[in-house]
C-alpha cells in the first residue's frame, strides 16, 4: 500500500519563503510522474507542479501563477520530493499534497497535506 507523506507548511509572510517535502512508501517517486497539488480553501484540488519521470526525461512543468516562484525536484536516492517556494503571495495560502499524476487528479489515496499559511 502507497502512503504519501507532507511536511514543510507552515506561517510565513508574504514574501517569504517555505520548502515542503514529500516522502513516500511503497512507490518509487523517480519512476513515476509524480505533482504537488493544493486545495484552498472552498476550491479544488489544483496541480501546482510536476515532474516527469526520470525514463520520459525528468522535466518540471508549473501551473502558470507559480512559474519563476516554484521549483519542483526530486531526490532519488532518498525517494523524496520537494517543491521549494519563493515570494509567496496570500494566494497560495492552501493544503499541499504530493501524489502520484493520474492527468489532473492524484493516482493513490491522499496523505494529510501540510498547510501552508501566507498571510502578514
Amino acid at each position: 500500500q502507497v502512503q504519501l507523506v507532507e511536511s514543510g507548511g507552515g506561517l510565513v509572510q508574504p514574501g517569504g519563503s517555505l520548502t515542503l517535502s514529500c516522502t513516500g512508501t511503497g512507490i518509487i517517486f523517480s519512476a513515476y510522474n509524480m505533482a504537488w497539488f493544493r486545495q484552498a480553501p472552498g476550491k479544488q484540488r489544483e496541480v501546482v507542479a510536476d515532474i516527469i519521470s526520470v525514463t520520459s526525461g525528468g522535466y518540471t512543468n508549473y501551473v502558470d501563477s507559480v512559474k519563476g516562484r516554484f521549483t519542483i525536484s526530486r531526490d532519488n536516492a532518498k525517494n523524496t520530493m520537494y517543491l521549494q517556494m519563493n515570494s509567496l503571495r496570500p494566494e497560495d495560502t492552501a493544503v499541499y499534497y504530493c501524489n502520484r499524476r493520474f492527468g489532473a487528479l492524484g493516482y493513490y489515496s491522499w496523505g494529510q497535506g501540510t498547510q501552508v499559511t501566507v498571510s502578514s
